[in-house]
């Protein structure tokens, strides 16, 4: 239950950060560069987060 309740919770997360960083990018006007870096940025948090739920699993289903 837990760990749907963290994907659900980190995945609402996920959404109000890519509309702060969207907002951000729109009122500094960075153009597209600037906001295509701010959203790399974003990604890589949330690509790391899928990372680690990726490897917990293997480990649980493989007994460590």
């Amino acid at each position: 239950f837990s760990s749907w309740v963290v994907g659900i919770g980190v995945g609402g997360l996920v959404l109000l950060m890519f509309f702060i960083v969207f907002q951000l990018a729109r009122e500094s006007k960075a153009g597209k560069y600037g906001l295509m870096v701010m959203l790399m940025a974003l990604m890589m948090g949330v690509v790391g987060f899928g990372l680690k739920m990726a490897v917990e699993l293997f480990l649980e289903t493989q007994g460590m």
